[in-house]
């Protein structure tokens, strides 16, 4: 049974993933009961650890969506154990050359294609299927590698990185991909000079038939990634559901 995520990706549906950076399967769990198609663990800036993407993503199963994992800038090993664990899609930051990136993808995909060893126990449960062989016949297409791009390095070699076998996607970083647009002046996601960059991005990811995905920090900028031709975006973190949930029940409280 072909996963959900890649499915839907693969479709051109427009997906919406939350952001988890609280280190708690039960706020995992209750994001991906809120509405989200996805829920995303983030191991980089957010404070997953081996622990809780363990627990997180069998959270995130048992609430009804597929899990999501950011790995650590450079750390190709735990992207397998990511998805031994039952992640659909691994997320690797700082894809920054193309030996990064056909490490990743030999990470994330058996052979032929890449390196990745065998001992998926725990994900051939979770994604229900029939027998480890029918896991194995189907891994390499349903588990998502997606490079993150966020320097102008690798939008340089951003065709090569689309080329890569293995590769089913890039994520672009909107607040590391301002830092480098402007030459480490700013830090803003939201930056209108880089927009037109970003857009482009997204196109020749669509052109190549791979899957782009980016963050937005609200509703309208996932709107106009949308437009782009983003499919997988990712909405603010549980932190900011949180206070921004707490801030409008003390205001209609307080009103």
């Amino acid at each position: 049974m072909a996963d959900i995520l890649a499915v839907q990706l693969r479709a051109g549906e427009t997906l919406l993933t939350a952001w988890s950076a609280i280190p708690e399967a039960l706020v995992a769990e209750t994001c991906a009961r809120a509405g989200f198609d996805a829920v995303t663990l983030d191991m980089q800036h957010g404070f997953h650890g081996v622990d809780s993407v363990l627990r997180g993503i069998g959270a995130v199963r048992l609430g009804g969506v597929p899990a999501i994992v950011r790995v650590p800038v450079g750390d190709f090993a735990f992207a397998s154990r990511a998805l031994d664990m039952g992640a659909s899609a691994v997320i690797a930051p700082m894809i920054n050359s193309i030996d990064d990136a056909r490490a990743f993808a030999a990470a994330m995909k058996f052979p032929p294609v890449g390196g990745r060893s065998w001992g998926p126990h725990r994900a051939v449960a979770l994604h229900g299927a029939a027998s480890q062989q029918a896991y194995l016949e189907n891994a390499n297409a349903d588990t998502l590698a997606l490079a993150m791009v966020e320097t102008r390095e690798a939008v340089d070699i951003l065709d090569q990185i689309l080329a890569v076998d293995g590769i089913d996607g890039v994520f672009v970083g909107p607040a590391d991909f301002s830092i480098a647009w402007s030459g480490g002046q700013t830090v803003d996601p939201t930056l209108e000079d880089m927009m037109t960059a970003i857009a482009d991005i997204a196109a020749r990811t669509r052109q190549a038939g791979k899957i782009a995905a980016t963050l937005a920090m609200d509703g309208v900028m996932f709107k106009r990634y949308a437009a782009m031709g983003f499919g997988l975006i990712a909405l603010n973190s549980d932190v900011g559901y949180l206070t921004a949930g707490a801030k409008a029940l003390i205001a209609s409280a307080r009103d």
